[in-house]
């Protein structure tokens, strides 16, 4: 089981008039990392792609302008059409958000649709079994 691990900087563009990063960028970096475990095996979402269906987050810091962030990623469940994965944005190895997301397979027609075998060969090795 391993961790799918990004590590991003705030600009400026992420953060308030105060300099602190503004509480969606938080949802919007755990994106990027998401489709960056994709994007590096090659799979850019031709015949498909994934929408969030649920997403729990909780904030429990904060990130200001320059900043280095480590954005984690595993993964709790993987059914037939969804992924739940568990993503922790951490600064200077403290945990400053975490978020669960459910992602739903939509194939090429746009109707729900069985993850295709290449991406779940990736996906299983992010699983992970236990607290998050």
């Amino acid at each position: 089981m391993e961790k799918w691990i990004v590590n991003k900087r705030v600009y400026y563009d992420a953060t308030d008039a105060g300099g602190i990063v503004y509480h969606t960028e938080y949802l919007k970096f755990c994106e990027q990392a998401r489709s960056e475990l994709f994007f590096q095996q090659g799979i850019f979402f031709e015949d498909g792609g994934y929408v969030i269906k649920r997403v729990e987050a909780d904030y429990l810091g904060s990130a200001k302008l320059g900043d280095i962030l480590e954005i984690e990623t595993t993964i709790s469940k993987i059914g037939n059409s969804f992924v739940e994965f568990n993503q922790k944005v951490m600064k200077e190895g403290d945990k400053i958000f975490q978020m669960k997301a459910v992602a739903v397979y939509i194939d090429e027609s746009g109707k729900i649709g069985r993850i295709p075998p290449r991406h779940r060969v990736l996906l299983n090795l992010y699983l992970q079994k236990g607290e998050f």
